[in-house]
């Protein structure tokens, strides 16, 4: 089989096996792919949607603001086809010899020294946190002190520590969010979010 014959058939069995939810069409088409890149149907019932959050991660796509992630791995991971399309970039700051300077100096975690870093990058686009609970409740700190504007928060922790309490400080947040509730997330689901926000920025029909 082809390649995108093999993720067609993928998502109709997606389709398939998926119980009855209450996603609108858009909202399905996030969820959808996380359950493709984790084969975790789970994520159908935890992931949590703040009412804004795919018109802003829309528009800061279709603006072609900048997307920056917590690992390489997710921004790895990003489809850059479709972003390409906006002339949107995806950075990541976590080997940035700065922020590594500035996280010894202080004894935290480079997760949480690169939010710092990005606070002007971040501006009116989408922060991506697939893994490190630190640099989630960093960015929840400095959009409450108005210290960081991003769109789109896409907070999708994993982890025994922080990861759960994390995402639901995050979902108390009264800002646009796409996350889940519990312990599960990862880099790849995070990178997925995207990827499936690109797709839908670009009217491209889904399968």
């Amino acid at each position: 089989m082809k390649p995108e014959e093999i993720e067609a058939l993928s998502f109709k069995i997606i389709d398939h096996e998926a119980q009855a939810h209450t996603f609108n069409a858009m909202q399905w088409q996030v969820v959808r792919r996380m359950i493709h890149t984790s084969a975790d149907f789970d994520y159908q019932t935890s992931v949590r949607f703040h009412p804004d959050a795919i018109a802003a991660g829309l528009g800061a796509i279709r603006r072609g603001k900048t997307i920056i992630t917590d690992t390489t791995m997710a921004m790895a991971g990003i489809r850059k086809k479709e972003l390409s399309r906006f002339g949107v970039s995806v950075e990541c700051l976590i080997n940035n010899e700065k922020v590594n300077k500035i996280a010894a100096a202080a004894g935290t975690t480079r997760a949480k020294a690169a939010v710092d870093a990005a606070l002007e990058k971040m501006e009116d686009g989408i922060y991506v946190v697939g893994n490190a609970p630190t640099a989630l409740l960093r960015l929840i700190e400095v959009v409450r002190e108005n210290k960081a504007g991003p769109a789109l928060i896409v907070g999708l922790c994993v982890g025994f520590v922080n990861a759960a309490e994390s995402k639901a400080a995050l979902i108390e947040l009264d800002f646009p969010y796409i996350s889940n509730i519990g312990r599960k997330g990862g880099s790849n689901v995070a990178a997925s979010v995207v990827n499936a926000l690109a797709i839908l920025a670009t009217g491209t029909k889904f399968v």
